[in-house]
């Protein structure tokens, strides 16, 4: 089982035969990749469920949103674990995370 992210479809990226849109994720837009689909004829405002950059179905809106309130609903439970014991999900406490993540900008 894999963890698919809903995106709106923005435009068909010109070029890549048709395989590449820029899909709204989450308010960041990112190419993904329509190679996976049975059926890759898609338009703007269509939502599709995203997996490791590649799409691997469209779905209607309800389901979009649907796997939101979901993904939301996880994230409220890795912020209430970070306040319980001061690590995140992934066991890292936050001053190691923060020095990660300057290590990773330099």
């Amino acid at each position: 089982m894999c963890l698919g992210i809903p995106g709106r479809v923005v435009e068909i990226m010109a070029g890549n035969a048709g395989q590449l849109a820029l899909v709204d994720v989450l308010g960041a837009q990112r190419p993904i990749n329509l190679g996976m689909l049975a059926d890759p004829d898609l338009s703007p405002g269509d939502w599709i469920l995203i997996h490791m950059g590649f799409a691997l179905e469209r779905i209607d809106e309800a389901g979009a949103q649907q796997a939101l309130a979901g993904l939301q609903m996880m994230g409220s439970a890795g912020d209430a674990e970070d306040r319980r014991d001061g690590t995140g999900a992934d066991g890292v406490g936050a001053d190691r995370a923060g020095a990660i993540e300057d290590a990773r900008s330099a």
